[in-house]
């Protein structure tokens, strides 16, 4: 041995951890393996004892909605069949034929089974409108505001008026801006985080939920405390009544929060955790006129929650928004949660398909 050179033994305690991580690794392999053997065996013999394959069960055993669409989507994923697995990216005008072909493929008769059929396509539908939403919405995000653009000043100047009917714009860059929740002379400075996609939803808002967006921007410069309670008022010291009456709530910049819950609702969307509400909504396919409504909820819903919390300042925003997104993402666990279902601008009733 050369000199100078140590040779240090391999320890002990070293071997004995490898050990037990080999074994974990050995036993969640056979777990695993057992499960999708068992779980594919169980498959089979129910389809031998119903006569059905699990899509058909699915559909004939939950109404429309996301309940159904979701357990389609997850047996679509799970499939071992190519066919299967890719027949949620099809594209929107292969849908029908994909149906055919996932008919022929399990046997089934469309014939004696029209009704499945019919389910199936709706189902698909959902799921692959989904995804061409999430880029839909995408692109409008990635699309910065130009105000070279005539289409986009277009827009601006439309939201001045929806919101500001009776006080005309004195020009292009102006202070009157922040009379509508603008943080400087120049909105489109403001839209650089989510694009035009912020400039649609707050025209959306004030042109198809316009009652709900005048008060919404009248709170947010008038703002008042939410009402107490009785019950919370006996809870109240004198000190903490007085503090209550005499402190005046605190506002905050419209169009700004409108663009910060721009991005709460494209964060749901790109999770998926939006779908549940999606496919509770939308009878087909979702669509961007879905999502704007769901904007306009998340909008009216934070303003009710941003009063209940009654804030102590601005500097808040973020804690209250931060739980505001928690009680959305709750929600939404629920698969018969629908966010939105009072508009009326398009048919947001399931249809009995």
């Amino acid at each position: 041995m050369p000199m100078g050179r140590r040779v240090y033994p391999v320890s002990s305690n070293s071997q004995r951890n490898q050990q037990p991580d080999s074994n974990r690794v050995l036993t969640q392999l056979l777990v695993f393996l057992y499960c999708k053997c068992l779980w594919r065996g169980l498959k089979f013999v129910i389809r031998k004892l119903t006569g059905r394959c699990e899509l058909q069960r699915i559909c004939y055993n939950n109404k429309p909605g996301a309940r159904r669409t979701l357990k389609i989507e997850s047996s679509l994923k799970c499939s071992k069949h190519e066919l299967l697995q890719s027949a949620i990216n099809v594209h929107p005008d292969s849908v029908e034929k994909t149906i055919d072909d996932i008919m022929f493929l399990k046997k089934i008769n469309p014939d004696t089974n029209p009704q499945l059929g019919i389910s199936l396509q709706a189902c698909l539908l959902q799921i692959v409108g989904y995804r061409n939403l999430v880029v839909e919405v995408e692109k409008l995000r990635r699309e910065p505001y130009d105000c070279e653009n005539p289409a986009h000043e277009e827009m601006l100047m439309k939201l001045w008026k929806e919101l500001r009917p009776d006080s005309p714009l004195s020009g292009r860059i102006s202070k009157q801006w922040c009379e509508i929740g603008f943080q400087g002379n120049d909105p489109k400075t403001d839209f650089r985080g989510m694009g035009l996609l912020g400039l649609h939803n707050l025209l959306y808002f004030a042109e198809h939920d316009k009652a709900t967006a005048l008060q919404v921007l009248h709170d947010s410069l008038q703002p008042k405390h939410r009402n107490v309670s009785k019950e919370e008022a006996s809870k109240m010291s004198k000190a903490e009544w007085d503090k209550k009456t005499f402190d005046k709530a605190i506002g905050y910049s419209f169009a700004i929060v409108g663009i910060n819950i721009t991005d709460l609702a494209y964060s749901l969307l790109v999770s998926g955790a939006l779908n549940t509400h999606l496919y509770n909504v939308a009878p087909e396919m979702p669509s961007l006129v879905h999502f704007q409504q769901t904007f306009c909820y998340l909008m009216q819903e934070f303003h009710r929650f941003w009063t209940e919390e009654d804030p102590c300042d601005i500097m808040e925003f973020n804690r209250v928004r931060t739980k505001f997104h928690k009680r959305v993402l709750k929600q939404l666990k629920n698969p018969d949660m629908a966010l939105c279902p009072h508009f009326t601008a398009s048919d947001l009733h399931l249809v009995n398909l």
